[in-house]
């Protein structure tokens, strides 16, 4: 008998075209860096989380969900949200740690390699899990949330004239807390549960408070967000924690 030929799959280009913008995106932060735009960086990867929370509600929409997306996506995942961030973050503050000596100059590299190592650790274990989780809860920090925090921060002493240098020992502790938080057993809230259809309402309270952030943001956009972003970072160890409490008081009673 003759062997068929392998077919070719192709791709569906809709949601990968928001994927491909993300990744330039994050890949234009790592430029605007280098270059010593570091608030026009800092927003890039903003604008890359925009996109890359886009291309799966997109592929949702229109039915076109692959396997070839989701690798794809990861992929870029890695590119915005973790080798983006960790070189601003270098080229912002932690490279003027060698100016102390170079054992410091060791400690700013390595603090961010801990973030994009960490990041690629998250992304590959979110991949393995993504068909047993609960869709509700993220298990560690995601990625776009830990980029969130440190490109906030960037931004924020960006706009108010505080230089890299002046924070260089601070930055270290952000990069490593962020990143081993993307790694930890901390439960996160997903949003993916809030109602977002047509047919889904919401109480009235809701656009009020959308209203409310929206106003804030135009008034200090970098300072909200980092505001925002500590909070949600904060949230997953203070809920995973409380929760094990309340865990513990339930079976000391049933022992009772």
């Amino acid at each position: 008998m003759p062997v068929r030929a392998p077919r070719h799959r192709g791709i569906y280009l809709l949601p990968n075209l928001f994927t491909t913008g993300a990744m330039f995106a994050g890949f234009y932060a790592i430029i605007a860096s280098i270059s010593g735009f570091y608030a026009d960086a800092a927003v890039a990867v903003f604008f890359a989380a925009v996109l890359d929370g886009m291309d799966g509600r997109v592929a949702r929409m229109t039915g076109t969900q692959s396997e070839f997306g989701v690798q794809y996506d990861s992929l870029s995942d890695l590119v915005s949200f973790g080798l983006a961030p960790s070189l601003v973050l270098y080229t912002w503050s932690l490279s003027a740690l060698k100016d102390f000596g170079p054992l410091w100059g060791k400690l700013g590299w390595a603090a961010a390699f801990i973030y994009v190592a960490c990041a690629a650790l998250r992304l590959a274990r979110f991949n393995t899990q993504v068909s047993v989780i609960d869709k509700r809860y993220f298990q560690g920090l995601a990625s776009p949330a830990a980029a969130g925090v440190c490109m906030s921060f960037v931004w924020s002493m960006e706009k108010f004239g505080v230089p890299g240098t002046d924070v260089c020992f601070v930055v270290p502790f952000i990069a490593v807390i962020a990143g081993l938080l993307m790694v930890s057993r901390f439960r996160y809230y997903s949003f993916k549960s809030l109602p977002t259809g047509d047919r889904q309402r919401v109480p009235f309270g809701w656009m009020v408070g959308a209203v409310l952030l929206l106003a804030l943001l135009i008034l200090d956009t970098p300072r909200v967000l980092l505001a925002g972003f500590t909070v949600y970072l904060l949230s997953g160890p203070v809920l995973t924690l409380w929760g094990l409490a309340e865990h513990r008081r339930r079976g000391r009673r049933g022992a009772g």
